[in-house]
């Protein structure tokens, strides 16, 4: 399947542009089932998407078609092919706002400031002129974020994050405080466009200016959903008073595109910035503590500390007793408290973690324990099967987006990570000082390193503690293949 749509891609790009395309990448996955790649020709470049879901396809494609025309911040559709779920839009780089919050540190920057002010003017204009003499009836899975669309998402909290977390909750009364929430929400101004999943990894930064992309779930709704969605991220950790500025700013905006009552909006945009935190718990426990994926586990203190500034700050006007009993709960518990690396950092453990070919068999333990993990990686789908990658290793782009891309190198390692973590911890308190974590695969090359390569990050991280990594093949190469 992937060598086909790969293939129709090339066609519908030869066509669009006139030129074949020369070089074909895929791109790092996306949440959803949606596959990407930039075609690159010899003047002109396009991200081409194979999609499976023909309705979500078709909302992504009447938007943008009805945006390109209002010249909204959004990609320039050059080509479709519904019938093979393929489409063309335009390449806006690689750049996303959330990369430059990586790079912020402690603070927020006034860069970064200047930015999220353009943004949240850009999202004034594609949610109130967008929402003009747009096809609703596209919209996938529903035409509007009603009560069914709020409940589905309040369930998706109740079932894969308090239950897996083991909060205790009286369940008739939260479902009564559910639908009471929702019919709240339901009085604000409903009549403009909502994406849905606004935050900083769906906007693209070209020249100073923010474009927006993934908005193939929007629907209609309230305007202070996106808004609540993006200033309270749960990874951004964007300062109180910064959110009130860019709270302020979004409205000097859209009050020039619409008649907005301030102290109204402002009521509900609370209300939605809860609703929007109840959504995320949701994911992050079907993600997170259903399917053990370790990013969705790592960004859940992230919520919690939304949550534990939102119920000392924020008095809702409407009376959900069970709900904010349950919030409280999670805000005054540790549970998912991160690893004190303070701790990691000053004990004596040293985890030593290597590559290795099994050619050259299994690497001995250097510290006298005897005892360690041996992962085989070769289960995992081979970029070195294939020419172009041949002679790179596990730390090269092209390598690192194939394994994301064509094989399941992370649920592989989500799987050791949940093994080799309680380990770790046990090893921290009892004052063991070695540990060995060994990744094996046919030439010690491409799997195994960039699994290595990832557990070094992945202990640093979350322990703190000292860790020493050997690529045994790629080393005894000086790293030429």
């Amino acid at each position: 399947m992937s060598n086909n749509h790969k293939n129709q891609l090339a066609q519908l790009f030869e066509n669009w542009a006139g030129e074949e395309a020369d070089l074909i990448l895929p791109l790092a996955p996306s949440g959803g089932n949606r596959i990407y790649y930039r075609l690159q020709g010899k003047t002109k470049s396009a991200i081409g998407t194979f999609g499976s879901d023909k309705k979500e396809n078709q909302a992504f494609i009447s938007f943008t078609e009805n945006w390109n025309q209002k010249k909204l911040p959004v990609p320039k559709l050059f080509a479709q092919d519904l019938d093979n779920n393929i489409y063309l839009q335009e390449d806006l780089g690689a750049t996303t706002l959330y990369s430059f919050l990586l790079q912020k540190g402690d603070g927020f920057p006034p860069n970064l400031m200047t930015m999220y002010k353009r943004v949240v003017q850009q999202l004034a204009h594609v949610q109130i002129k967008g929402a003009k003499d747009l096809d609703y009836s596209v919209c996938y899975p529903r035409a509007a974020f009603d009560q069914q669309s709020m409940l589905w998402d309040c369930n998706t909290f109740k079932y894969y994050f308090l239950k897996l977390a083991g909060f205790g909750f009286d369940e008739q009364a939260l479902e009564n405080d559910f639908k009471t929430f929702a019919d709240y929400l339901l009085q604000a101004d409903c009549n403009h466009f909502m994406m849905r999943d606004f935050q900083s990894r769906n906007i693209m930064m070209r020249s100073g200016e923010p474009f927006f992309i993934d908005y193939q779930g929007g629907r209609r709704g309230a305007l202070q959903y996106d808004l609540a969605s993006l200033l309270y991220q749960a990874k951004a950790a964007i300062p109180a008073e910064k959110r009130l500025e860019l709270l302020d700013h979004y409205l000097d905006t859209a009050s020039q595109l619409t008649s907005i009552d301030r102290e109204t909006f402002i009521e509900f945009y609370y209300g939605y910035a809860l609703m929007r935190a109840i959504q995320t718990f949701g994911t992050y426990g079907y993600r997170g503590l259903y399917e053990r994926k370790e990013h969705f586990i790592n960004s859940i203190p992230f919520a919690v500390n939304n949550i534990r500034w939102f119920v000392k700050n924020v008095d809702l006007k409407v009376k959900v007793p069970e709900l904010w009993r349950v919030l409280n709960a999670i805000a005054d518990s540790d549970q998912f408290d991160p690893f004190d690396t303070t701790v990691g950092n000053n004990s004596l453990l040293t985890v030593r973690v290597c590559s290795f070919s099994y050619k050259s068999g299994i690497p001995g333990d250097q510290s006298g324990n005897g005892g360690g993990f041996v992962f085989d990686c070769r289960g995992i789908h081979n970029p070195g099967r294939y020419e172009p990658y041949k002679k790179l290793t596990g730390r090269d782009k092209p390598v690192i987006t194939f394994l994301k891309s064509y094989s399941n190198i992370d649920s592989f390692l989500n799987n050791i990570y949940h093994i080799v973590d309680p380990v770790v911890e046990n090893y921290i308190e009892r004052s063991f000082t070695n540990l060995a974590i060994n990744f094996g695969c046919t030439g010690g090359q491409h799997r195994s390193v960039y699994s290595a390569d990832a557990m070094t990050r992945h202990l640093k991280q979350k322990f703190g503690i000292s860790v020493e990594l050997e690529h045994i093949e790629q080393e005894k190469k000086n790293w030429e293949n």
